[in-house]
């Protein structure tokens, strides 16, 4: 087709309408109406998924949260991808309010940004959003040059016309919509696959200059006039408050505003952070000691829960059954039992906790700058504090150095603290964690102990499989109300159990749900972070039983899984397995929610140390239809070494309900320099996305355990693998 033109000259109006624009209203659910403009006028701005302007730009709304996974560009493309819109002129606009509009359709509506959803949850609204956007402009098209509809087309940002006239999104917008008939949000057709533009191609991310000059702004970053700050000395037990505080020493001090008392806290509010923060060390604070928590200890914990896992005082939660794995089990010509430990994990984010809080002279409102991964928590937790309705709350969500799960706290304290200062003093309040703070006032992936059973045939099949799971309910700790609503099926305690992968006729996953006896939230992969580590972990062990080959025991667990199965075959391909030799390579199976990896790792071993190295790792994923893939191979490879880090070092230890650990130092996470190579292949499958953000996690730690076994003969069943953990399994 030819183009006769980049402009056209229609004939109706001209395109006079310079400053108007066109908006389109487009909830989750795909309903859209069209508001057109005047000249000069406003645009509409309750709610539009979409904006075009006549200047041709397009904002798109972003209604997620970004910590790095790389939303903030993805969701929007989805949109952009059906209006057929160039990418060039999209502006995206970061969602700054609770507005249920835009609420995540895997969790019922609500503003949260967790578990990889994004895209899963969005894809069909936003695509149903641009492709009804985009037979409005059609339709304006015709209406304008009195053409049929039917014989127009797109182009980016234009509609072409038969003799190759383009007319711009921007003119379009210009026009109005008037007479305009909106179709239905499932009448439009989308675009086939083989059509995408920028579905599936290598967009660049939006926020990756910034971020890569140091222009990027974090709440940690941010500065208002007459600005103060805050420094917070909480209580080193949950549930106890101060009861006195001698602070004369720390109002004498330079550049001293306050010292306010909060629920569970001292803060020193002061003209600098640095003000603030030596003021604080001189606070000498009597704290309660009623707390129950005193009394609990991670070693004890896991004592307590793994007598649970062994003799459950109430009937456990079923959390997915097949068949009888009892009675399947019981008849194995070979039974074998085993028990797998995981510890506390703190999620580690680069940027500690951090939140600007400016509340009204009447104290019934405020503006807040934070890096949260919900609107809706956030602002519930502005309406909690200072006691007031939505309207007052002005919420300015920042992006985020890192998430994991540790922004997602229905109560956020850190917000609350800011407010609450602000109020104090009537000035705005920047509250900042120190690194300290954020590890012994955390809130952690839980301690879990795992009960394992599970037979095999003489042919050397398996029969009958059993997971038992004894860890509290995170959900219960986090977000009490929704815990009521899904009790007793906890999915960020249990999520990975369910084995959806494999067809095991006789299965079970079942949830003692233990005494909680730390801070709990999600954490990066949620439970299936643990539960694919003993999963796998102890499917290779079924195999030894059963004297077969690793990969091909799994292979007949996945007859019915042809998606599963070639993963399963390509990553034995990428790595060799079938040469392996004497290389120290171990297999894993373990997917999260409806995304599949099946992972290799090739390890080292320092036997003198107990220190266990990376040399390779080899991951096939499949997460249905991948929007972005170069950021899809990202997160992959991203969550890959987080799972090298949950696997051998990150562990949280509690004694007398304190934390034990302090910082990096002795927090350890994966360094640059102990990151193997990492090859990614992702299966290319025209299915509804299914998410990529954790899926690097859950195959790590349990194909490290099972590459030691190949190496030594021994099993790592007590995770991270420490080095002393290491040599205490090489000496048994």
């Amino acid at each position: 087709m030819a183009h006769r033109s980049t402009h056209a000259t229609l004939c109706r109006r001209g395109f006079l309408k310079a400053s108007a624009g066109l908006s389109f209203v487009v909830g989750a659910g795909g309903l859209l109406s069209v508001d057109a403009q005047a000249a000069g006028s406003e645009m509409l701005k309750v709610n539009p998924w979409m904006t075009i302007r006549a200047d041709g730009k397009i904002s798109i709304i972003f209604p997620s949260t970004e910590m790095g996974q790389s939303s903030y560009s993805t969701l929007p493309q989805i949109l952009a991808e059906e209006l057929d819109a160039d990418w060039g002129d999209v502006v995206i606009e970061q969602l700054n309010e609770d507005d249920r509009t835009f609420g995540n359709p895997a969790f019922g509506g609500v503003l949260y940004t967790a578990g990889s959803t994004g895209v899963e949850g969005y894809f069909d609204p936003m695509r149903k959003a641009g492709a009804q956007a985009r037979d409005v402009l059609l339709q304006i098209a015709a209406r304008e040059i009195g053409v049929d509809k039917k014989t127009l087309m797109t182009a980016p940002s234009a509609v072409v016309t038969q003799d190759g006239t383009r007319i711009s999104y921007g003119d379009l917008a210009a026009a109005g919509a008037e007479g305009i008939q909106i179709p239905g949000a499932d009448d439009v057709p989308l675009k086939p696959v083989d059509a995408f533009r920028i579905i599936g191609h290598d967009i660049p991310r939006r926020d990756v200059p910034a971020k890569s000059t140091g222009k990027a702004v974090y709440a940690i970053d941010v500065t208002l006039p007459d600005m103060a700050y805050a420094c917070i000395q909480r209580a080193p037990v949950e549930g106890e408050r101060p009861v006195a505080v001698q602070d004369d020493e720390a109002r004498a001090m330079p550049g001293v505003l306050d010292i306010v008392a909060l629920p569970d806290a001292v803060a020193v509010v002061a003209e600098t952070y640095w003000s603030a923060l030596l003021a604080r060390g001189t606070l000498d604070i009597t704290w309660s000691e009623t707390s129950p928590f005193r009394a609990h200890g991670s070693e004890a914990t896991m004592a307590l829960y793994a007598a649970e896992a062994e003799s459950p005082s109430e009937t456990p939660a079923v959390w997915a059954k097949k068949g009888d794995a009892s009675a399947a089990i019981s008849g194995a010509d070979t039974r074998l039992t085993q028990t797998y430990l995981s510890d506390y994990a703190y999620h580690a984010q680069i940027e500690p906790m951090a939140a600007v809080a400016h509340v009204d002279a009447d104290g019934k409102g405020a503006e807040v700058w934070a890096g949260t991964q919900t609107q809706s928590w956030t602002t519930n937790t502005v309406m909690d504090v200072l006691e007031t309705t939505r309207d007052r709350v002005r919420l300015n969500m920042m992006t985020m150095g890192g998430g994991f799960g540790r922004r997602t706290a229905f109560v956020q304290d850190y917000v609350r603290d800011a407010l609450l200062c602000s109020k104090s003093v009537g000035r705005p309040v920047k509250v900042i964690w120190t690194r300290e703070d954020d590890v012994k006032n955390g809130v952690f992936r839980p301690l879990a102990v795992q009960r394992m059973s599970g037979g095999v045939s003489t042919d050397g099949m398996l029969q009958g499989f059993h997971h038992r799971v004894a860890t509290p309910t995170v959900i219960g700790f986090f977000n009490p109300g929704r815990w009521n609503a899904v009790k007793p099926n906890d999915v960020i305690s249990m999520r990975g159990a369910e084995s959806k992968f494999y067809s095991i006729p006789d299965f079970l996953a079942d949830h003692v749900i233990t005494e909680r006896q730390a801070r709990l939230s999600p954490y990066r992969g949620i439970g299936a972070a643990y539960t694919g580590f003993a999963a796998e972990a102890f499917m290779d062990e079924l195999a030894e039983a059963a004297g077969r080959d690793p990969l091909d025991f799994r292979l007949d667990l996945v007859e019915d899984n042809l998606r599963g199965r070639h993963l399963l075959g390509k990553v034995a391909e990428m790595s060799d397995w079938r040469n392996r030799g004497d290389r120290a390579m171990g297999l894993a199976f373990a997917g999260y929610h409806s995304s599949m990896a099946a992972g290799v790792v090739e390890i080292a071993l320092d036997r003198n140390s107990g220190e266990i190295s990376l040399k390779h790792i080899w991951v096939a994923a499949d997460a249905g239809l991948i929007v972005s893939p170069d950021n899809a191979h990202n997160q992959i490879e991203g969550a890959a070494v987080f799972g090298i880090s949950c696997a051998l070092t990150e562990r949280i230890d509690i004694e007398a309900g304190e934390v034990v650990q302090n910082n990096y130092w002795d927090y350890e996470i994966t360094r640059a320099h102990q990151v193997p190579p990492i090859d990614v292949y992702m299966a290319q499958v025209n299915a509804h996305p299914t998410g990529v953000g954790e899926l690097g996690l859950p195959f790590v730690p349990p194909a490290i355990a099972n590459a030691f076994h190949a190496l030594t003969g021994k099993r790592l069943r007590h995770m991270p693998f420490t080095p002393d953990r290491v040599l205490e399994v090489l000496n048994s």
